[in-house]
């Protein structure tokens, strides 16, 4: 599976790069997004393998704090990445006279550059908040990783509670304004979909929204059981699993779904194995 989410992924990004059909701002934007699935897949899969086959479960100071920094950034820059697309699909249907200006290469250079920068900077903030409090009695994690809310059961001291509730509060408003922008935008294009007085142009339009609405699902489906669920007697181990699904088949099912679901886009990954693995025939 491991392997899977990083070929599939690094696939879809060679495809984006050689057909010059694909080289529009919502493939830009698909291929930003798949970058940021196998970055966050590198930064913590391999360790959990490792954990998974090793007898000796321990990791480092700074170990887990780079975990965490990069499990915050390639999560909040996802989020991120799917808004943009969210827009980019709203500036394409309902707008589409000024789609080309208003979505130009150096503007959709500028807004990845934006998501990016946005989710080190969350990263790094929240990062910086969880290990400034001080840790006492066990050291054990009841995790597969240095996932923040086993974290912050191991913190001690007066201020634990606000530092806790104040980084749920901003992980949930983050995740909750995206989406609500999103929403906001999938409202305007449904209603310029309506709009459409043919039934095939209404079902063409909206399949080009399909693939980034399934992701979107999955990715908030998910998020929201982790940081929204109500605490129960076995909170920590359904905690435990949810997390784990999210971060391995979240990137997993990435690939699929856009393969899958795309009509241009698998008939693009059809042309480059055939021109890669048939090139006499071309």
């Amino acid at each position: 599976m491991y392997l899977f989410t990083l070929l599939g992924n690094l696939l879809i990004m060679a495809t984006i790069w050689r057909e010059r059909s694909l080289h529009t701002p919502m493939y830009l934007f698909l291929c930003a997004l798949s970058t940021s699935e196998i970055l966050f897949t590198v930064a913590v899969t391999p360790r959990m393998l490792v954990d998974m086959l090793s007898t000796h479960h321990s990791i480092s100071f700074v170990a887990c704090a780079s975990q965490m920094f990069f499990s915050f950034t390639f999560g909040f820059t996802h989020s991120f990445l799917l808004m943009i697309m969210g827009y980019d699909r709203y500036m394409a249907i309902c707008h589409p006279l000024h789609y080309n200006v208003l979505m130009s290469t150096r503007d959709c250079a500028r807004l990845v550059s934006w998501s990016w920068a946005g989710g080190s900077v969350m990263g790094m903030m929240l990062t910086l908040i969880v290990f400034h409090l001080t840790f006492c009695g066990s050291n054990k994690i009841h995790h597969f990783l240095c996932h923040v809310l086993s974290l912050l059961k191991l913190a001690c001291g007066k201020e634990t509670s606000s530092v806790t509730m104040g980084v749920i509060l901003v992980c949930v408003t983050a995740l909750m304004g995206c989406l609500f922008l999103i929403v906001l935008s999938y409202v305007f294009i449904v209603a310029a979909i309506l709009r459409i007085p043919s039934a095939e142009g209404r079902h063409k339009t909206f399949s080009t929204c399909v693939s980034h609405l399934t992701i979107v699902i999955v990715h908030y489906g998910f998020a929201s059981m982790i940081y929204l669920k109500p605490k129960g007697p076995r909170s920590m181990d359904s905690n435990t699993l949810m997390a784990t699904t999210y971060t391995v088949f979240t990137p997993f099912l990435s690939p699929i779904i856009f393969s899958l679901r795309n009509k241009e886009l698998k008939n693009a990954i059809k042309r480059t194995f055939h021109r890669t693995f048939c090139p006499s025939s071309s």
